[in-house]
């Protein structure tokens, strides 16, 4: 057991957290926007104890997380700080510039996480707040904001989605027995938030291949088998047969990074990669993948001739072995969850990836 620590009382701190968590409420309903929360404290209050006043982006064209944070406050709005993960925008869009709300509430000062690398927004917002007389502060829980909006960031950033490859194997690295038999590896609450990650998701990808092998459907459904209300766009890397359960998919071709190019244009933000072998190997070794997700089951197939999680030609030598770094460990029933990332020039400084409280949700 790890000696208890103590740690000064920091309200920025406080205050962010409640914000972040604010936004883990609207990850599944607002893309292509960002899934941004506020938080506003009036003057004079700590907010560990309260009141403090929440919001997020509502839907996909409603209002801003800011503007839902400063209509719960009300008048205990004039004087107090907001938090806000990300930086408020200053332009018309589906919404009016939530600066001007902000400073048309009497805000004192504004503490935001992280810059909105967004064209239209990019600085423009924080300079509006400091040209009114608001003080204004960035990058409080930056790394945490980072993690939670890596997908609207990436998209903002490289005009793609953020790519997630998902793969499901046993502990010998197996994703299908010797005869092509699969289902299933993992145990029901790996599937289960397997399903939770293409809630996350505006698109599902695989190969025409795995259509015609296993006919996914490629759906959100629930514990029961419900289909969820809304569901990603599913994309087909090649041409699907026709009645395939698929359809209607979008069948897309030619080089990897002009695909990602056309969803990112559809305003795809999270793309999950669910194979099959041949495809995730393309991803891979074109150095594609942001995020890979593995569950892992604790079984053996004890042979060399099952099929392995990637098709294709691997690292020569031990030198030329792509190498990441953990960023997530999850266990799921008896399976369990690693996520991975490439290895970023500041990997020493970054903290644990966080993830959203465990809620009822449709996936």
């Amino acid at each position: 057991m790890e000696p208890y620590l103590f740690r000064p009382h920091d309200p920025d701190l406080e205050g962010m957290q409640r914000a972040i968590a604010a936004a883990w409420c609207a990850r599944r309903s607002v893309s292509p926007r960002p899934w941004v929360g506020a938080a506003v404290v009036p003057a004079g209050v700590d907010p560990s104890v309260g009141p403090v006043y929440t919001g997020a982006t509502d839907g996909r064209t409603g209002p801003h997380a800011e503007v839902n944070a400063l209509a719960a406050a009300g008048d205990a709005a004039r004087g107090a700080t907001l938090y806000c993960t990300l930086e408020p925008c200053s332009h018309h869009g589906t919404t009016p510039p939530c600066a001007d709300a902000i400073i048309d509430a009497g805000i004192a000062r504004v503490v935001v996480a992280l810059v909105d690398p967004d064209p239209h927004v990019a600085g423009a917002g924080l300079d509006r707040l400091g040209a009114a007389g608001i003080a204004v502060e960035v990058g409080t829980c930056a790394d945490q904001a980072e993690a939670q909006l890596a997908p609207y960031l990436a998209h903002r950033r490289t005009g793609r989605p953020w790519v997630v490859l998902k793969l499901a194997a046993t502990l010998d690295g197996a994703t299908a027995a010797p005869d092509g038999t699969s289902q299933w590896i993992t145990g029901a609450e790996a599937r289960l938030d397997a399903h939770g990650l293409r809630a996350d998701s505006d698109a599902v990808l695989v190969g025409a291949g795995t259509v015609r092998a296993d006919d996914p459907r490629l759906t959100v459904r629930s514990a029961l088998g419900e289909p969820a209300t809304e569901q990603p766009l599913r994309v087909v890397l090649g041409a699907a047969p026709p009645g395939a359960a698929v359809h209607p998919a979008l069948e897309v071709d030619g080089p990897l990074e002009d695909v990602l190019d056309d969803l990112g244009q559809r305003g795809v933000l999270q793309l999950l990669v669910e194979g099959g072998a041949t495809v995730a190997h393309a991803f891979h070794t074109a150095g594609l993948v942001d995020r890979y997700v593995m569950y892992l089951a604790p079984a053996l197939v004890g042979g060399d001739d099952a099929r392995g999680m990637f098709a294709g030609q691997g690292a020569a030598t031990l030198a030329d072995v792509w190498r990441g770094e953990i960023v997530s460990v999850r266990r799921l029933g008896a399976d369990v969850r690693l996520d991975l990332e490439p290895v970023r020039a500041d990997a020493e400084d970054r903290p644990a990836v966080a993830h959203p409280p465990l809620v009822a949700t449709e996936s």
